[in-house]
C-alpha cells in the first residue's frame, strides 16, 4: 500500500466584487501554494464559469512583467 501524506494547504481567498465590475456576489479568486513551494494554483469562480491555472514562480514573475508592460 502506498504511503499517504497529509498536509495543510497554504491558501488565500478574495471575493471578486471589490475588484471586477462584472463580478456577482458569489464570485471569488483563490490562490493555493503548491506543497513543494515551487508555484501556485489559481482558481477563479466568476460569471464566465470556473477557471484554474497553475504557474511556477518563474511563470508568475514573467506574467507580472508582461502585465506591467501593458
Amino acid at each position: 500500500m502506498a504511503n499517504v501524506e497529509e498536509y495543510e494547504l497554504k491558501a488565500k481567498f478574495l471575493e471578486l466584487k471589490d475588484f471586477c465590475n462584472f463580478a456577482k456576489e458569489s464570485d471569488y479568486i483563490e490562490l493555493v501554494e503548491w506543497k513543494n513551494g515551487e508555484g501556485y494554483d489559481v482558481s477563479i469562480h466568476s460569471c464566465d464559469g470556473h477557471k484554474r491555472i497553475s504557474l511556477t514562480h518563474g511563470e508568475f514573475r514573467a506574467l507580472t512583467v508582461l502585465i506591467n508592460l501593458m
